[in-house]
């Protein structure tokens, strides 16, 4: 590892924060791999017989209402989450960066039109735009995907526009410009890299909401389809026997509940990490060390 990375990773891990948003994140991604692979048991094996068992051998986290292993549809769950989150980063960061340099780096009547464009759409709540595409294409993984990351993709548009524009106005911009940089070459090496700790945050933001809205649109029916196992639509199909097996709903919705929290933490913790002005602060606001008494 080197010493840039070293640099800011050791902080983020020796706080309880930055650890606690590791370790999870790294145990769902984790977890959608290993399912890939193996799982305890298959997922459309049933056995009436073994209906609502409690966790023990071999069902860890035991059964559900058709004797399905629980801890089984939790990893699958995990898969689904992993492509939901990491695909809605991605579509919201391109979405984002074109719409937040078309605002600010072209012509006049450009950057009027896409501001106002801007405005309208962030007018249009993501689950509301992800339930319309779901009734319309149907039931599908990847409906719910285009719609977060569209929705997060303006609303990152909205939010580092003005950072942009103050990166722009910049010295080291301008001095760029001086040297003979295209506008591309300076946006690639100097704007991005100085917009990069508002992104984290946003980035985190987007894929813990983008997982929440993947568990709320299949608890109701209009997210991933039946071949896409999905905690919502697992939390679901246990809620309606509460009162039968109360524990079988902690599982999901624990899953849900932990893997949202750490992508929250862990992008808070990021940009302390890795923007210059926060960690300066920082480190005036530490006490000063006590001095050594040699006799």
């Amino acid at each position: 590892m080197s010493t840039k990375r070293a640099g800011w990773f050791r902080p983020l891990w020796h706080s309880a924060t930055g650890k606690f948003g590791i370790i999870v994140i790294a145990v769902v991604v984790l977890t959608a791999i290993v399912s890939l692979f193996w799982t305890p048991f298959s997922p459309e094996q049933a056995n009436v017989d073994d209906r609502w068992l409690g966790p023990g051998w071999p069902h860890l986290l035991g059964t559900d209402n058709g004797g399905r292993d629980m801890l089984t549809h939790i990893m699958l769950g995990a898969r689904t989450t992993v492509v939901v989150a990491v695909g809605a980063a991605v579509i919201s960061t391109i979405i984002g960066i074109a719409l937040a340099c078309l605002a600010t780096l072209t012509t006049r009547l450009v950057r009027e039109a896409m501001a106002t464009l801007i405005d309208v759409l962030l007018a249009f709540p993501v689950l509301i735009i992800a339930a319309m595409l779901a009734s319309i294409a149907g039931q599908s993984l990847w409906v719910v995907v285009f719609a977060v990351g569209i929705g997060f993709g303006v609303n990152m548009a909205r939010v580092t526009r003005p950072e942009l524009r103050r990166v722009l106005s910049s010295d080291f911009v301008l001095a760029g410009k001086a040297a003979g940089l295209t506008t591309a070459q300076n946006v690639w090496r100097h704007v991005l890299p100085n917009i990069a700790p508002v992104y984290i945050v946003q980035l985190s933001w987007s894929m813990g909401v983008a997982v929440l809205a993947e568990a709320g649109l299949s608890y109701i029916g209009f997210g991933a389809s039946a071949n896409d196992p999905s905690w919502g639509r697992l939390l679901s199909e246990t809620q309606a026997f509460i009162n039968v097996h109360p524990l079988a709903v902690i599982w999901p919705g624990l899953a849900i509940s932990l893997t949202v929290l750490a992508l929250n933490l862990l992008g808070d913790k990021l940009r302390e990490t890795t923007d210059p002005t926060l960690s300066r602060r920082m480190v005036k606001s530490m006490p000063a060390p006590m001095p050594t008494v040699t006799a």
